[in-house]
C-alpha cells in the first residue's frame, strides 16, 4: 500500500508494539501528529515540555522493560530532549526519539528551527540519523527499534525532514524482528573459569548493578546467592533485582552505601560484579577498591571490563544467559564463617536516623510501612534519591526508577508519569526535593490532564540538599548560592495545577497524609518541611576509599576530638 512517511511512522510504532508515545508537537512535526490523530489505538500523553518526554519515555522503559518513545518539533523542540537522552544513554534505557527538521531544500540555509540533531545527540545515542528519503524511513525505523533492544540497551534518535512526512511510498508491513539475548560472546572457558573462582572463594561478596534489571536476572541471581550463600550488595541502579528484605543483603554500596557494605567489600576474598559498570560513586578511590579480593565481571558490554577497574576474570554476553551456564557447575556453600562475620557487620553499622523529628528517612520507612513496598518508585536526584534507596526495601526489579549516571535533577515526575501510563492499577510515587520540584513542577498538569494520579512527596528543606551538605563538611560551612529563601508556597503552586496538596510539618501527619493521597484517587503532592540541616549518611568523601564512609556517630567523635585539642 502506497503511505504518507507521516503514515509510514505510525504503522511502524504499531508494527513495534508501541501503545504510548510521549511529546510535544510543533511545525515541522505535525503531519505526524495528523496522523496520529487518526490512531487512537496509540496513547499520545502531551507533557509540559519535551525533556519531561524523554523523562516519561524513560520511565515507561525502566518500569516495564520495553521501549519508551518520545516525539518533539525541530530546533528548541529537539533540544529539549537532550537531557533526558543523556539520561537513558548513561542509564542503558531503551528510548526512540523521533524529531522532525526543515525540509531538505532548507536544510544548511540556518532557516527557522533548524538543527543538527542527530549529530547534537552522535556522542550520547547508539544510533543516530535523518531520514531525507521516504523510501529508507520504514527500514531506518525498523533498524532503530532492532538497535535499542540489542545487546546494552541505549537511547536512539531518528531525524525526518518534513517534507519526508508529505512524500509517498509503498509500504509492506512486517513483524517486528526478536531480537534475542547476547549469547554468541559467552565462552565455556570463561564460565568454567568464573565458577573455579566462585568454588575457591572463602569470602564471596555478590555486587550487582543495573545491567540484572536490563537481563531480567533476578530469579537467577537469588539461586546464585543461596546456592552459594554469597552476601550481595548493590548499586543505586540495582535495587530490586535481589530482594532488600533477604537476609543475604548488605545494602547498597559506595559513596552513600551501608558501612557493612563498604566493609564487606573492603574484606571479601573474590567479588562477583554482576552487571555493572564499577561508576565512581561506587568505587570511591580506584586504586583502593577491593584491592585484597579477586574480581570477576558479568557484563553485556565488553569496553566495560578493565575500564574503570581491572578485573581477574570475566564473561562476556547477557547476564541472564551467563548466569544459567554458571549456576550448574558453581558448587553448593554455606559459608559460615564469613556469613556470620558479616552478620555482625550488620548489626554494629544499621542505618539510623534521629527518630524524634521529621525528616526524610522517617517519611520513607513510613512510606514504606503503608505501601507494604508494593509500590513504584521515582526519585528525582538529591539527598531525597539516597533516603529512597536507604530506607525503601526493593524486592523486585523495575519498581525503583532513578537518574543514576547522569543524576539528573528534574526526572522524577516525567519517570512517574511514564510509570504510571503503563501500569494505571500500580501506586506510582515520586519522591522529590524542593530544588528539583522547582525544575519539575510544570509536569504536575501533565499528571493532572492525562489522569494519571502520581503522588509527590516533596523533602522541602528550603536549600539544594547535596550540595548544602557537602558545604557544610567540606567547605567550612560556606553555603554559596546553595540555600532556596524564596519563599515558594508549594501547596499553592500544585493546588494551581489540579493537584491535591497536603503540607506536613510534624511527624503524626505523615501517615495521614499518605493515606489521603492514596485515597483520593488524584495527582498529590505532599509537602514535607524538614530541617534544612538534615544529612545523608553514610557518606564517603568524593575520591576517598569507601570503606572510610562515616557517619553522625563519627562525626560526634571528630568533634569531641577537636574540642578535646
Amino acid at each position: 500500500m502506497r503511505l504518507s512517511g507521516a503514515e509510514i511512522v505510525i504503522e511502524c510504532l504499531k508494527e513495534q508494539g508501541v501503545d504510548t508515545v510521549f511529546g510535544y508537537p510543533g511545525g515541522t512535526i505535525l503531519n505526524v501528529y495528523d496522523s496520529l490523530y487518526r490512531h487512537p489505538e496509540i496513547r499520545h500523553i502531551l507533557t509540559s515540555h519535551e525533556q519531561g518526554a524523554t523523562h516519561a519515555a524513560d520511565g515507561y522503559a525502566r518500569a516495564t522493560g520495553r521501549v519508551g518513545v518520545a516525539m518533539a518539533t525541530s530546533g528548541p523542540g529537539a533540544t529539549n530532549l537532550v537531557t533526558g537522552i543523556a539520561t537513558a544513554m548513561l542509564d542503558s534505557i531503551p528510548i526512540v526519539c523521533f524529531t522532525c527538521n526543515v525540509s531538505r531544500s532548507s536544510l544548511g540555509t540556518d532557516s527557522f528551527q533548524e538543527i543538527d540533531i542527530a549529530g547534537i545527540v552522535l556522542p550520547i545515542t547508539k544510533y543516530s540519523v535523518i531520514v531525507k528519503d521516504v523510501n529508507r524511513l520504514a527500514d531506518t525505523i525498523r533498524r532503530a527499534f532492532k538497535i535499542v533492544r540489542s545487546g546494552r540497551p541505549g537511547p536512539v534518535l531518528i531525524d525526518i525532514t518534513k517534507d519526508v512526512t508529505e512524500d509517498f511510498a509503498e509500504f509492506s508491513p512486517k513483524k517486528a524482528e526478536v531480537t534475542g539475548p547476547l549469547t554468541r560472546t559467552i565462552r565455556g572457558e570463561d564460565v568454567r573459569r568464573a565458577a573455579e573462582m566462585i568454588n575457591a572463594a572463602n569470602k564471596p561478596l555478590l555486587f550487582i548493578g543495573g545491567g540484572a534489571i536490563a537481563s531480567n536476572a533476578h530469579d537467577e541471581l537469588i539461586a546464585l546467592a543461596h546456592k552459594a550463600r554469597i552476601p550481595v550488595c548493590d548499586s543505586l541502579m540495582g535495587k530490586g533485582a535481589f530482594p532488600g528484605t533477604d537476609d543475604l543483603y548488605l545494602g547498597m554500596l559506595g559513596m552513600h552505601g551501608t558501612k557493612s557494605a563498604n566493609k564487606a567489600l573492603s574484606e571479601c576474598d573474590l567479588l562477583i560484579a554482576a552487571g555493572v559498570r564499577f561508576s565512581d560513586r561506587d568505587t570511591g578511590e580506584t586504586d583502593t577498591f577491593a584491592k585484597q579480593a579477586k574480581i570477576v565481571q558479568f557484563d553485556v558490554d565488553r569496553a566495560e571490563v578493565n575500564k574503570n577497574i581491572m578485573v581477574d576474570a570475566a564473561v562476556i554476553g547477557d547476564l541472564r544467559e551467563i548466569l544459567k551456564d554458571i549456576l550448574p557447575v558453581v558448587k553448593y556453600a554455606e559459608h559460615e564463617e564469613w556469613n556470620r562475620h558479616v552478620s555482625e557487620l550488620k548489626k554494629c553499622y544499621p542505618l539510623k536516623y534521629d527518630e524524634s523529628v521529621l525528616n526524610g528517612p522517617y517519611v520513607i520507612k513510613k512510606l514504606y510501612e503503608l505501601t507494604r513496598g508494593d509500590a513504584i518508585i521515582s526519585t528525582d536526584v538529591g539527598q531525597h534519591q539516597m533516603w529512597a534507596a536507604q530506607y525503601y526495601k526493593f524486592d523486585r526489579p523495575r519498581r525503583l526508577l532513578s537518574s543514576g549516571g547522569l543524576g539528573t535533577m528534574g526526572y522524577g515526575v516525567g519517570a512517574a508519569i511514564g510509570a504510571k501510563a503503563a501500569f494505571p492499577n500500580e501506586l506510582v510515587f515520586n519522591i522529590s526535593g524542593d530544588g528539583c520540584f522547582r525544575m519539575n513542577m510544570n509536569e504536575i498538569l501533565t499528571a493532572v490532564r492525562s489522569n494519571l494520579p502520581i503522588i509527590e512527596i516533596v523533602l522541602n528543606n528550603r536549600v539544594l540538599g547535596m550540595v548544602h551538605q557537602m558545604q557544610h563538611l567540606f567547605y567550612s560551612a560556606r553555603y554559596s548560592a546553595t540555600v532556596l529563601d524564596d519563599n515558594l508556597d508549594i501547596v499553592k503552586v500544585s493546588e494551581g495545577m489540579g493537584a491535591l496538596a497536603i503540607r506536613v510539618t510534624k511527624k503524626e501527619e505523615v501517615e495521614p497524609a499518605i493515606r489521603t493521597a492514596i485515597e483520593s484517587g488524584r495527582t498529590a503532592v505532599i509537602e514535607c518541611q524538614i530541617d534544612m540541616d538534615d544529612m545523608v549518611f553514610p557518606m564517603a568523601p568524593c575520591g576517598r576509599p569507601i570503606e572510610e564512609a562515616f557517619d553522625q556517630d563519627d562525626l560526634g567523635l571528630k568533634v569531641e576530638e577537636e574540642e578535646e585539642k
